[in-house]
């Protein structure tokens, strides 16, 4: 699959490549521009030398990688939070799924053994974990029986609702519109 969000180039072909950069951008994609998220993961890379594993992520220094989260341009604005909690979701692969960020999907049965698979990572809670599947099922290709059911909101077809409907900066519009609408109703 292809994924196009409105970001450079190369960080849509990590991101459509690289299972474990897809949810490593999943993971940032909070409190920040989504843009920023999903292309820190390609900044990761370059600052790396590579596109690194789970298992070398799970094991990396945690000083040393926050460092390198933190480096200008920061990979977050939370650096350090990120950084760690980014190296507790590939621990969770590893110890969980051979250290393969496609095994979280590879074999489920139905959305909903997808879903609880997603939220059982640090820091993916119904929202995030709805989402994930969203965007696994609309631009990866993965699409378990259920998995529109198991996204909620999200997985409606034709909705502008998260990053799992953005493909290019029309539909970007439409789901900050979409979550502009959102607030506002949450604060009235």
């Amino acid at each position: 699959m292809t994924l196009s969000l409105p970001i450079d180039a190369e960080a849509n072909e990590l991101l459509s490549t690289d299972p474990l950069a897809l949810l490593i951008g999943m993971v940032l994609d909070q409190q920040i521009p989504l843009e920023k998220a999903f292309s820190s993961p390609h900044v990761l890379a370059q600052r790396l030398g590579h596109a690194p594993t789970a298992a070398e992520l799970a094991e990396f220094d945690p000083e040393a990688l926050i460092a390198i989260f933190a480096k200008p341009p920061a990979l977050h604005r939370f650096p350090k939070a990120m950084a760690a909690r980014v190296q507790e979701v590939c621990r969770a692969l590893v110890d969980r799924y051979d250290g393969v960020a496609a095994n979280l999907w590879t074999g489920v049965e139905d959305g909903e053994e997808l879903l609880k698979r997603v939220a059982s990572l640090p820091g993916f809670g119904k929202q995030k974990s709805q989402v994930f599947v969203a965007l696994l099922g609309k631009q990866y290709g993965v699409q378990p029986a259920g998995w529109r059911a198991a996204a909620g909101g999200y997985g409606e077809e034709g909705s502008f609702k998260s990053v799992a409907d953005i493909v290019d900066d029309q539909s970007l519009g439409k789901v900050r519109a979409y979550k502009k609408e959102m607030k506002a109703a949450a604060k009235a």
